[in-house]
């Protein structure tokens, strides 16, 4: 039996790997992105006439066409730290002799990886963000319905004050909008500085080239390399590490309000026991949890691989590589499993008011509107959720 490579594969993946982000950051995408980072740099590089038009030419048709087994390319990065070195090969065997000198002129393995971290992260937050605002959507229409529904407020486990469903889902809307939000803001950039980050290799024509190179690749150009500077891949850990929270947060309230003691609310899909057939398990909140659980100790890695040598990380660098897809991984699947929890999530209004009368909690003392500015606050939430909308 062979194991899978791929992250949208295997005995786990239908619940730690839901949605489209494992494809978009499997073996094989970013493979492709890193080809399609060599094809940028030879067509840039051709045009800014750094080497021939040909050369570019045939390597530009070479990325095209070459598929490389990314097992066999795992195994042959061993020898050089990085799987770019076997790539580079690869490609110069595909293409005519005269252009072999030309493949790979003045970038550095770094320049190839980074940016096809880049490419990768920019189509994986393109997927993960539309099941983010899936379930924001959700939330939104949660709250606009129940926005006057009274329930009780529960402070430290207990039964406090009352509220509404409709804040409680409009707190939930509140920090899938930030997270969104900030995911929005990410600016993928590429690299290219060459073996010690002065685009040395490419002679005068280096700034050019990088332009070019960026361009192409719908990327932003950097002000300078980031080789070592890595407050990209920190500020991007962070944006993720935060939205695990968001999507954690109506998943753990979920599992509380359908606990069989309070039965305030219950998933739609169905959710059984192997051993109780009474039960509804809310899978999806659940599975929510177990993503959303990963993401700390891998942001934590990230931000631990910042500090970086000189001009080139000896293993942090690399310690990058697997916590960042995996982090990827794990949000997205937190995503698409929140969207479908809130999305079907069923609401019991009755007994929402019920717990209420049992436990004396239908008035506040000393306040004649028991939820006081509750349904302001729901108001206000949707508004914003409307705007961010309208100006995305």
């Amino acid at each position: 039996m062979r194991p899978s490579s791929s992250p949208s594969d295997g005995l786990f993946a239908g619940i730690l790997a839901r949605g489209p982000v494992p494809a978009a950051v499997a073996d094989d995408a970013w493979l492709r992105a890193m080809l399609d980072t060599e094809a940028a740099l030879a067509a840039a590089s051709a045009e800014a006439g750094v080497i021939p038009a040909d050369a570019g030419a045939a390597i530009v048709a070479a990325c095209a066409a070459l598929a490389p087994d990314p097992a066999a390319l795992g195994r042959a990065a061993a020898a050089h730290a990085t799987p770019v070195v076997p790539l580079v090969a690869a490609i110069r065997d595909a293409v005519p002799e005269a252009a072999r000198a030309h493949v790979h002129t003045g970038a550095t393995s770094q320049d190839v990886l980074d940016t096809a971290t880049m490419l990768v992260t920019r189509r994986a937050l393109a997927a993960l963000l539309s099941d983010v605002e899936g379930a924001a959507a959700a939330a939104a229409d949660l709250a606009k319905a129940h926005r006057d529904t009274p329930m009780a407020g529960r402070t430290l486990l207990q039964q406090a004050v009352p509220t509404t469903f409709g804040l409680t889902a409009a707190g939930w809307l509140a920090g899938l909008d930030a997270a969104a939000t900030d995911l929005h803001s990410f600016a993928p950039t590429a690299q290219l500085g060459g073996a010690a980050g002065t685009l040395a290799g490419l002679g005068p024509a280096g700034p050019a080239v990088l332009a070019g190179f960026a361009a192409r690749l719908g990327l932003a150009a950097p002000e300078l390399p980031w080789h070592t500077e890595r407050s990209r891949i920190g500020r991007l850990a962070g944006a993720l590490g935060v939205t695990a929270g968001a999507l954690g947060k109506p998943a753990r309230d979920v599992t509380l309000l359908a606990q069989s003691e309070v039965g305030e609310v219950e998933e739609g899909a169905p959710g059984g026991s192997s051993a109780m057939p009474h039960k509804h398990n809310p899978v999806a909140a659940v599975s929510t949890l177990a993503a959303t659980a990963q993401a700390p100790g891998l942001v934590a890695t990230l931000l631990a691989s910042a500090v970086q040598e000189h001009q080139r990380g000896a293993g942090s660098w690399q310690a990058e590589w697997q916590p960042l897809r995996s982090l990827l991984v794990a949000v997205g699947s937190a995503a698409a499993w929140s969207r479908a929890c809130l999305g079907g999530l069923v609401v019991h209004a009755d007994v929402m008011r019920a717990n209420l009368d049992r436990a004396g909690l239908r008035s506040e003392r000393g306040a004649t509107d028991p939820v006081g500015s509750a349904g302001h606050f729901v108001d206000r939430a949707l508004a914003y959720h409307s705007a961010r909308r309208d100006d995305g």
